[in-house]
Parts: structure tokens; sequence; C-alpha cells
């Protein structure tokens, strides 16, 4: 293998494949990136195992082969180079880096030892748009649960369906859902349990201006956009029938200025339980009562003014929840709809004029002790 290629080109490559190299391996191979030198351009390919990226740079290929070196090292030294050209030759299992008069030597691993990445056919798939998943992405991936008792929850379901889109995700105590208009291409319908290691990697590689092809092969999912690439191993399972957690009658509601109710809420989880983060609420006429009481540590209050709707709701939050769904709300007018103490409530964007937007937030109260 011998290339020559620019130092832009080289760091711009490792940079985006190195952040699926796991921190910590008892498999060597899993902390090399594989170089593979073909005609037309360089492919990187880093990997651990559950999620993989994929480039090509453009380069000079001298002698087409392949070779996996030590990603962390060789992105640290692409980044100290002088900008110049940089040729690099593999020699045995050994990676020589030249660039002016700096030169290195790196020892790597045959890559016949790489993992090898699924074969997914793109061109039986469907194709999305890097804005409309982006946004799904961003405003459900929060929500998963990070407990391994449950690992089907530790993963966002997606839903491609004739005409749109949707991602759930819910650790049982929170749950958000956006749907998006999708078009014919997802006429075949789908649903994926993805992991969100594999969708922060969509996020980061993927621009929302991008046309993205996803496809399926057995339990792998296949994510490509130009040169670029990821694939992720799939949740297997049934995701739970989450539609039946979604209150459908709550008849009491408020709408709150999102800043303001975000603030009030932040001020009262500093003296909340470290264990529980509960909060109480008062709903009013016209205003919401704030209050903590945490007998080893002391106690706030706090009231603000709102629309409020329905009779007088006395209800338990956890702080954390309540301030991770607002964080992630789009708009600043958030209306929040209750049925009673033990119930689930929901919080939705406040749209104006003839904008739509299919997202909801359900948050589930705490048990208020007297």
């Amino acid at each position: 293998m011998d290339f020559t290629i620019t130092r832009q080109n080289l760091h711009q490559g490792l940079a985006a494949v190195s952040a699926s190299i796991p921190a910590k391996t008892t498999l060597p191979v899993l902390s090399n990136i594989l170089i593979q030198a073909r005609e037309g351009g360089v492919w990187m390919t880093g990997t651990d195992l559950d999620v993989a990226v994929r480039i090509q740079v453009p380069a000079d290929v001298a002698v087409p082969g392949s070779l996996t070196a030590p990603g962390k090292k060789l992105q640290e030294i692409a980044r100290e180079l002088p900008d110049q050209p940089v040729t690099i030759v593999a020699r045995g299992d050994q990676l020589e880096i030249r660039c002016g008069r700096s030169a290195f030597k790196l020892n790597g691993l045959p890559s016949e030892e790489f993992p090898s990445l699924p074969e997914i056919r793109f061109e039986e798939g469907w194709t999305v748009t890097g804005k409309d998943l982006q946004r799904l992405i961003h405003h459900t991936s929060f929500a998963v649960s990070t407990e391994e008792s449950r690992p089907i929850l530790n993963g966002v379901l997606w839903e491609l369906r004739d005409g749109h889109m949707r991602m759930v995700a819910t650790n049982g105590h929170r749950l958000a859902r956006m749907v998006v208009p999708a078009g014919a291409a997802t006429a075949t319908s789908a649903d994926f349990i993805v992991p969100p290691a594999a969708l922060q990697q969509v996020q980061r590689l993927f621009r929302s201006d991008d046309a993205l092809d996803v496809a399926r092969d057995g339990n792998h999912l296949g994510f490509r956009s130009g040169g670029t690439e990821v694939f992720t191993r799939l949740i297997e399972g049934t995701y739970p029938n989450y539609e039946q957690v979604i209150p459908k009658d709550n008849d009491k509601w408020a709408i709150v200025q999102k800043s303001t109710f975000e603030s009030a809420v932040r001020r009262m989880a500093i003296v909340a339980s470290d264990q529980t983060h509960r909060i109480r609420l008062v709903f009013q006429k016209n205003s919401v009562h704030l209050n903590v009481l945490t007998p080893d540590l002391g106690e706030g209050e706090d009231e603000l003014e709102l629309q409020y709707e329905g009779d007088e709701l006395e209800i338990g939050f956890n702080a954390n929840y309540l301030l991770e769904v607002l964080r992630y709300m789009p708009t600043q007018e958030v209306k929040l709809t209750f049925k009673a103490p033990e119930r689930a409530s929901t919080l939705e964007p406040v749209v104006k004029g003839d904008e739509s937007l299919d997202y909801l937030c359900l948050v589930m109260p705490l048990r208020l002790l007297d």
C-alpha cells in the first residue's frame, strides 16, 4: 500500500472514524483503524462491534492495499503534521508516515483481523432527508433508558411508514415521540430499535441538507450519504406498546412560557432530594405554585402566572425529568395536560399559525407524601 494524501483529508477521515473506536477493549484490533487504499481514494473504517463508521477520502493511490493502524495515535499525528502532502506506505505490518521532514512508523495489524462489515444493499432501502432524521434524533433520543435491566428501552424505536416517520424513546418514567412527514420512498413499513450511540454518529457525520440512503440487512441497519457510511447492530425484541401510556382523556391544561417555567423548576431542584428530585406543583386559575420540602436540607417555594384551565391540581414531579423534556421543546410556549395527581402528564409545543409540529413528551408523576 502506497498513497499520498493532503493533511486536511487525512485528518478529516481519521476524525470521522475514530469516534467509533472503543475507549477500552480486550480485542487489540478494535483500537485500530482499517485503511484501504483503492483506485479512486482511501477508505477508513472504525468499529466497536456494535457501531461502525466508514468514510472515503480523496488520495493519490500508487499501490493499492490495506492495513490497520492505531487509530488514536494516527489521529494525534495527523493533527500535528505540517500543512503539506502526506505519504503513507505499508511495509509488512508497519505503517510509514512522511510529511515534509517529519517521519513516523506505527506498528499495525493485518487487515484480515479487522471485523467485517455487514453487506448492506442500499439500493433496496429507503431515502430520507438529513434534516428530518436530525430532528427526530435530537428531539427523542434523550429519553432512552440507561438501565441494563430492560435492554429494549436502551434503544430508540424508529417507525417508517408510507407518508411519515416516527421516533419514540422512553425509560418508563418519561417518553418522547415525534412524527415527521416522509415521501413515498418509505412505502414499505418497517420498525427498528436503534442504539442511541449509532444515532449520535448519524447526527455527527451527516448534514441536514444530505439525502441519506437507509437499508437493513438482517439485524444490521446502514446509513449512507456520499462517501460516508454508518452501520449499527439493531436491538432485538418487541418495543412496548407506547400508545397505551399516552393519555387521551387529560382534561386539565396549562400553557407556560418555557424559559420562565424552566428557571423556576431549576431553582426548586436545588433544594430537592438527591434521591427523588421531587418537587410539588399546585395549579390554580392563572397561577402555579411550586414548592420543595427536604427535611435534612430545607425548603423553597416560587409562584408563576400562567394560563390554566381545570380544577385545582396538586401534583409531584422529578424535577430532572421535567427540565430535560423542557430543554428539547422547540417552541417558547408549552402546553401541559393533566388528569389526576397519579396519572401521566403530557407536554407539547404550542405552534402559531399554519405551522404543524407533531411532537409529544410525557412525564410520569411522583407520589406526594404528606
